[in-house]
């Protein structure tokens, strides 16, 4: 046999390796150690007999053999996934490799178990669930589904709503006991907000719809943030200060008093969860059929009160 052939698993390696910004980061994405990656990397030019990236840079960059391994690999792996579902699509069974991305909260609570359900019926299918505080920014190339929740920016994906979902502001009991409730927007800015940053939003302009359906921003000072929704939820469940946040988010600690609404006769701009497809990978049979399962998990909210 000719040692310069390449197998799909070396194709499928070198395509998730290009889209990796270090070999530590495409270690994380394949699960393998550090010097792991970086021996078969080795062994791979050693296969070829070229350089496919330069290590004369922190960031992973390929040479131009490396770019055009990367390519026609990907495309070669997309084929035979493909010719997968194609030969499947007279049976009931899917077959190949599904890459799903959400964000962490969501995804833990939601996505992981519906991934579960889905990988015991559909034995022939692998799935990655890779969970990240900002799922939209990654890229299209890296994932063959991503659950989002929230406004787009980007709407040039296939896009299908999932399941609706309001923002809320709210609080402990035990702190507005003690700080008073706030019955204008404007008020909040005299009391303690805790601000979630996150997708570089301006998390301190709080933009409020009042009764008659005008919009009031609100300027706030917070005194706690976090890029952890649930650390700010449990600082908020602390009685430490007012918060925003999804209802899939805080829908329990609502029913259990744990948190109570704020302004309650104002509301925000609801945050829906989304999928999101590529054009190309939303035509197969393994992401159709993962689609399916989120669907109906999520067809009577549970988060909804």
């Amino acid at each position: 046999m000719d040692g310069r052939l390449l197998s799909i698993d070396d194709l499928r390696f070198f395509a998730t390796l290009s889209l990796c910004q270090s070999l530590a980061a495409a270690a994380r994405e394949l699960g393998v150690t550090p010097p792991a990656v970086t021996q078969r990397l080795r062994l791979l030019e050693a296969k070829l007999g070229l350089r496919l990236v330069d290590r004369s840079t922190r960031r992973l960059r390929l040479t131009d053999e490396g770019q055009l391994l990367a390519e026609g690999g990907q495309r070669i792996v997309e084929d035979i996934a493909q010719l997968a579902d194609r030969l499947a699509e007279g049976k009931r069974d899917v077959a190949g490799h599904l890459r799903i991305v959400a964000s962490f909260g969501f995804g833990r609570r939601y996505v992981a178990p519906v991934v579960a359900a889905f990988r015991i019926e559909n034995p022939n299918v692998s799935v990655t669930l890779t969970l990240s505080e900002s799922p939209v920014r990654l890229s299209a190339d890296s994932w063959d589904l991503l659950v989002h929740v929230g406004e787009l920016k980007d709407s040039s994906l296939i896009v299908h709503r999932l399941a609706p979902n309001d923002r809320l502001i709210c609080a402990a009991p035990s702190y507005l006991a003690a700080r008073g409730h706030p019955e204008h927007p404007s008020d909040l800015k005299g009391h303690q907000c805790v601000a979630l940053r996150e997708n570089d939003e301006d998390v301190t302009l709080w933009p409020i719809v009042d009764p008659a359906g005008k919009v009031e921003s609100v300027r706030i000072t917070p005194h706690l943030a976090s890029n952890d929704g649930e650390v700010v939820r449990r600082w908020a469940i602390a009685g430490l200060g007012i918060i925003i946040r999804s209802e899939w988010d805080v829908a329990e600690d609502l029913r259990e008093r744990r948190l109570v609404p704020v302004l309650p006769d104002y509301r925000l701009s609801p945050a829906d969860v989304v999928v999101l497809l590529g054009a190309r990978e939303g035509r197969t049979a393994r992401t159709a059929r993962f689609l399916q399962y989120l669907t109906r998990a999520l067809s009577s909210p549970p988060w909804r009160l």
